[in-house]
């Protein structure tokens, strides 16, 4: 099976959150849109769980993860100063145990920490995802030539709401109700 038809699904899949600090998000121009892309695929792996790891980029001078991504990371925030997260500590060995062979990517920004991570996971075996609306940059143009990078290289191109509609799968799923309310509040949110 190529990677451009692997399925997500909550069970082979992980999602990382890559550099949502509020001195970064503070610089790209769609950062409401951003967050609330990044919320929801947060919201939705932790109702279906889906592991989820997460780096903050020089948090000395960066300063820490925006508090409304925060709050839905409910594990240690990797601190780096790489930009691949491939190259953060442990941070290859703890993606090796969860054994996981899927990586949605979210954060910022595109051309630079999202780009070299998703480039050293593709590299490493991993299928990656990249849901255009949960990554940004400050520029529209590095922004768009990373997308088309990384799918060269293998990665494929989605939306934050295609990845949650695959990890659910079936509207019979236990945990449906919740994830419809979600969707419905992302729906009110953007109006």
């Amino acid at each position: 099976m190529t990677s451009a038809t692997k399925r997500l699904r909550a069970n082979n899949t992980i999602l990382l959150v890559i550099d949502m600090q509020d001195k970064l998000l503070a610089k790209v121009p769609t950062t409401h849109d951003l967050t609330r892309a990044t919320a929801l695929l947060l919201d939705v792996a932790a109702l279906l769980g889906v592991p989820v790891l997460a780096t903050e980029q020089y948090p000395k001078g960066l300063g820490p993860t925006s508090p409304e991504i925060a709050a839905r990371i409910h594990q240690p925030i990797t601190p780096k100063t790489v930009f691949s997260c491939c190259g953060a500590g442990t941070f290859l060995e703890e993606l090796e145990l969860l054994q996981r062979p899927n990586v949605v990517l979210a954060g910022i920004e595109t051309h630079v920490c999202v780009m070299q991570t998703a480039l050293d996971l593709i590299e490493a075996g991993l299928h990656v995802f990249i849901p255009v609306d949960a990554v940004e940059a400050r520029f529209h143009l590095d922004h768009h030539y990373a997308i088309r990078r990384m799918e060269l290289a293998g990665g494929i191109p989605t939306t934050a709401e295609a990845v949650v509609f695959e990890w659910i799968a079936d509207a019979a799923h236990p945990q449906f109700k919740a994830f419809s309310k979600l969707i419905v509040e992302r729906t009110t949110q953007s109006q």
